[in-house]
């Protein structure tokens, strides 16, 4: 496997964005291969067959590139597709679950953790599976928050709409003196301030996005597949596909990660 090859990271969405900037702050000359499910968004309302189809259909478009990994960088996909995709393809394939659940099982000391997700991933009891591996002793209270992800692709972050509805959400959480917050979506942790105010200073908000990046490190150099060299000049470092509104999702990635998304294409994930 060559060490130049790319990484492959897809989401349901927007949401990986902030895997991918983790990616690039942490392993900077890494090169990206991004997909976003625009077109089919949100995952964490469907079912666990129709997720799973969709995940296959964009590995399958990510290895037209060669990735060397790829990274499941959607906490409903990493919940409902990872074990059939780790199954399919002879490359590393790592999810968000798992990062997260590591540090968290580690983070509390009270034993009470909370995880906000999509209805999905806290229907599949993923997160309480591995945290319990990991210490039995905890306390897991899960939270479904299906409508952070609109308003995050909305880009209402700061807005009063989205902490109204935080509030609602999290008031249950806050009244049972959780200790550990797992921001169990990835597009969480750009309404991270919002959660921090409502949640307070004594709740420790765990991102699994930065915690993946970490890990996706481990691993290349594990494997030896880590990128030593910087890109060259003019080198196409990142690339960014998506299934539909490529203009949207431009803008949208322009005011997350600061280095410069040149494009977006749009792509029919169908064919694949």
């Amino acid at each position: 496997m060559d060490r130049k090859a790319p990484i492959g990271v897809f989401d349901s969405g927007v949401g990986g964005l902030t895997v991918a900037r983790e990616i690039m702050r942490q392993i900077p000359n890494e090169k990206i291969i991004y997909f976003g499910d625009t077109a089919r968004v949100p995952y964490g309302s469907k079912s666990k067959e129709t997720v799973t189809r969709f995940s296959k259909q964009i590995v399958r478009f990510l290895q037209t590139f060669d990735v060397k990994t790829i990274v499941v960088a959607c906490n409903t996909a990493s919940a409902y597709a990872l074990d059939e995709l780790e199954k399919e393809i002879d490359i590393p394939i790592i999810g968000v679950v798992k990062p997260g659940a590591k540090v968290a099982a580690k983070t509390t000391q009270n034993g009470r953790i909370g995880v906000i997700a999509t209805e999905a991933t806290i229907g599949s009891q993923i997160y309480s599976k591995y945290i319990k591996e990991l210490n039995k002793d905890v306390t897991i209270y899960g939270k479904p928050c299906p409508l952070f992800v609109p308003l995050v692709e909305e880009g209402l972050w700061q807005d009063p709409v989205t902490d109204e509805i935080a509030k609602r959400y999290l008031t249950e959480l806050v009244d049972i003196d959780i200790d550990t917050l797992i921001l169990g979506c990835t597009h969480y942790p750009l309404i991270r301030s919002t959660l921090g105010k409502i949640m307070g200073d004594g709740v420790t908000l765990v991102n699994p996005a930065y915690e993946t990046a970490r890990e996706l490190k481990e691993l290349l150099i594990e494997k030896e597949l880590l990128n030593e060299e910087a890109p060259k000049l003019g080198e196409n470092q990142y690339q960014f596909f998506v299934s539909d509104g490529a203009e949207k999702f431009k803008r949208f990635a322009n005011s997350i990660i600061k280095y410069g998304i040149l494009s977006a294409k749009t792509i029919n994930i169908e064919q694949y």
